[in-house]
């Protein structure tokens, strides 16, 4: 019942909103616009909405960081998202399938890479994924494969040298990337998984020993949600994330062209 009158309650709202669009002169005033997006992205994209902004009076870019499978079920169940970035193609795919997003807006905007990390001051002797099995290592930091693309890429990764299952007790699951790389810099594992970008922003707090070859590229891709009352602002911000400003930044937090 509750949840009815919720979804109720933001149906109405963006009823209005998308009336108050219409109106002359308030297309680009007063709109905020809900970005959901992988946790790896965070810190890019806290530095790139306020510049998005500036070059876009009268709009305002609020974000709801997460794992991508968790924000994906939150705009299945009517969460009003404008812009789903994923860090992962499955992910987006199930997006796409169910109807979530408005055709033609999907576009791939960074890449990264999965790279294994341990806590700064070292000790455990991790030097590559071989090493995990070491029993000196007694827990390794991972997303959960279901729902955190960094773990799925992880898993594919380990299953490809033999090693998945071998590892299967020592894994401390994460339900996102940025959980997992705050396990490695709290000293609470061995090694962890992250993204490489994460090691950036984490720069002092781990040390990176290995880049991961995934199964996979990891490419993020991004679109308009279809039930988004701001389409044409998600669109602008869209092409902002290909926008050289945007792509320098990215370059900065450790991400690379797609």
């Amino acid at each position: 019942m509750r949840r009815t009158i919720w979804l109720q309650g933001w149906t109405l709202l963006l009823a209005v909103a998308a009336a108050l669009s219409l109106l002359p002169g308030r297309a680009w005033a007063g709109t905020e616009l809900l970005v959901s997006a992988a946790a790896s992205l965070t810190e890019a994209f806290k530095e790139i909405g306020p510049r998005f902004a500036a070059a876009n009076p009268g709009v305002k870019v609020n974000f709801n960081f997460a794992a991508s499978g968790p924000l994906l079920q939150q705009i299945a169940q009517g969460a009003p998202v404008d812009v789903f970035a994923a860090a992962d193609q499955q992910t987006m795919d199930r997006a796409a399938q169910g109807g979530y997003l408005q055709p033609g807006s999907r576009t791939d905007f960074v890449a990264n890479t999965l790279v294994l990390v341990t806590p700064a001051g070292g000790g455990s002797g991790v030097t590559s994924l071989a090493d995990l099995n070491s029993a000196r290592v007694q827990r390794i930091a991972v997303g959960k494969p279901e729902s955190v693309p960094a773990g799925r890429y992880a898993k594919g990764a380990l299953q490809q040298q033999g090693l998945w299952e071998a590892l299967t007790p020592k894994y401390v699951m994460a339900i996102s990337v940025k959980q997992a790389l705050e396990y490695v810099q709290r000293g609470e594992v061995e090694a962890g998984f992250v993204y490489d970008s994460d090691a950036v922003a984490a720069k002092g707090r781990v040390r990176v020993v290995a880049e991961v070859p995934t199964t996979t590229p990891i490419v993020y891709p991004v679109a308009v949600v279809a039930a988004s009352p701001h389409p044409r602002e998600a669109a602008a911000f869209i092409r902002y994330l290909h926008s050289r400003e945007a792509q320098a930044l990215f370059r900065k937090y450790g991400f690379r062209e797609p």
